[in-house]
């Protein structure tokens, strides 16, 4: 059975953070336009966005090692860093604007403060860590962060981790107190609900089937409405593929020249979390350490306090493994289904460059829970099996494509936006840093495919995002007035202006 349906100006693929961003942006430019959004599964908010599958880190380059390479020559290179805090930056602007302006509700449902450090061992680590934090600790965006390697000063920082450590290693942290826990799953679920209130038309249990173009230059989805068994026909000027790992295969389907030579590769992950309340109240941060050798960015061992189900959690993971699904609620067939005549050689090209990625990702895959355990006691000494359940985090799916400085078949590790030259459609692929991202990505989404209205809506973006177009650091006075002011609007501090300067102890 076929139903005819009148068209959208909008159409959002996937209930997830990125939709849900992308759709609250879109209804404050233009509260007129008409938005329908599809979600195969019953609620918002279930796959990469939900707070189980992700590791809800306010991505801020306040402790992630790997954002802070070192250079041949010694040195730190904090470019990265400086980039991924200035788009965190833009996502809590925009959460501000909501809250402030009573579209959401309740900030700290879905983001609470948290100190996030790094934490290293060994002698040439701690030489890195020193470095680190004399290279960000001089940059505004990273006031207040803290060095020591004093065992004393660190037992009163992370009393779990020291408890127990008997090793002489050198060790050493750095601490930030402004970082945070965020439950992407709440925020998205808050999304959409202002989105409904707002007559977005979101349709649950519907999957897109298939997507092509029409003669007149519209989008035709062929949609199975899974509660009826109607296979629906619907269109719209602009479509967004935001659904997580499932966006290249519909991306596919549009035969659009951009989807050519693209492919996916899938990454799943598990986490270990506490179930003794004892332990969890004894540690409160978010504390990364160094990835292991062959470890793609993404397994970057780390001890988090969570914020979830109205109660403090405590996980430690990534463990990664290899699936074949691109969603958690994929099948076994989506990687093969994925490989097409024109990105065969591509994927190929892949699996010849990443044969050790791949060893790793199994032999993760193969670990014991106790073999887990034991990696868990690098970070807590006197860590029990017995406290410690696994749960299976999201799928991702990283991008393959072919690069000028990577050649045939390069494997990323970020987000990347797709879409056609004319605007009329575009998928987000990729995964970290993800979600922390989202405000900046989904501006990126509407400069690419709405350029005719951006200086209309220019003035309305930068009342949603006071430092839209200009780059943080050139203004370090608007720096503190929007850090303050965030902090102000989404209950994160009372004092942040006060923030030390840095201290090394």
């Amino acid at each position: 059975m076929s139903i005819k349906q009148t068209g959208s100006d909008v159409i959002l693929i996937g209930a997830g953070i990125m939709s849900a961003t992308l759709g609250s942006f879109l209804k404050e430019l233009s509260p007129d336009w008409e938005i329908t959004v599809f979600e195969k599964l019953e609620s918002a908010g279930e796959e990469s966005s939900n707070e189980w599958n992700n590791a809800g880190t306010g991505h801020s380059a306040l402790c992630e090692l790997n954002y802070t390479p070192e250079k041949p020559d010694g040195s730190i290179d904090i470019t990265k860093a400086i980039r991924i805090n200035e788009q965190f930056q833009l996502s809590k602007q925009f959460w501000s604007y909501l809250v402030d302006s009573k579209l959401i509700k309740n900030p700290h449902d879905f983001i609470m403060p948290l100190p996030h450090m790094s934490l290293v061992h060994g002698e040439q680590n701690v030489a890195f860590l020193r470095k680190r934090f004399e290279a960000l600790s001089k940059n505004p965006l990273f006031k207040g962060m803290e060095f020591s390697d004093n065992p004393n000063k660190l037992k009163e920082w992370i009393p779990l981790i020291m408890e127990g450590r008997t090793s002489n290693e050198p060790i050493a942290a750095t601490k930030i107190d402004s970082g945070t826990d965020v439950n992407f799953g709440n925020l998205t679920r808050m999304l959409l609900g202002h989105l409904e209130n707002q007559n977005v038309d979101i349709r649950y249990r519907h999957q897109v089937e298939d997507i092509k173009r029409t003669e007149d230059g519209l989008w035709e989805l062929k949609v199975w409405n899974m509660e009826t068994g109607a296979i629906e026909r619907h269109t719209a000027k602009f479509v967004f593929i935001g659904a997580g790992g499932g966006s290249l295969p519909i991306l596919q389907k549009t035969g659009i020249p951009e989807s050519k030579h693209v492919g996916g590769f899938p990454v799943s992950g598990l986490f270990l979390v506490c179930n003794n309340p004892e332990v969890v109240k004894k540690h409160h941060a978010k504390v990364y350490g160094k990835a292991k050798v062959g470890a793609p960015p993404m397994s970057v061992p780390h001890l988090d306090t969570r914020y979830i189900d109205n109660k403090r959690s405590l996980l430690f993971g990534p463990f990664a493994g290899f699936s074949p699904k691109f969603l958690k609620n994929g099948s076994n067939m989506d990687l093969l289904g994925s490989v097409k005549p024109d990105n065969v050689l591509t994927m190929l090209a892949a699996g010849a460059k990443n044969i050790p990625l791949t060893k790793y990702l199994i032999q993760q895959l193969m670990l014991s829970k106790e073999q887990r355990i034991e990696e868990l006691r690098e970070f807590i000494p006197n860590a029990k099996s017995e406290d410690w359940d696994i749960v299976v985090a999201g799928q991702r799916v990283q991008v393959i494509k072919d690069t000028d400085a990577g050649g045939k078949g390069t494997l990323q590790f970020g987000t990347e936006v797709i879409n056609a030259a004319d605007g009329s459609i575009a998928a987000l692929l990729g995964a970290s840093p993800g979600a922390s991202t989202a405000v900046h990505v989904m501006l990126d989404v509407i400069n690419r495919c709405f350029p005719q209205y951006i200086n209309e809506w220019e003035p309305k973006i930068k009342e949603m995002i006071p430092s839209y177009g200009l780059k943080l650091l050139e203004h370090p006075e608007l720096i503190r007035k929007i850090q303050a002011s965030t902090a102000r609007s989404l209950g994160l501090s009372d004092n942040i202006e006060l923030q030390a300067a840095g201290s090394v102890s």
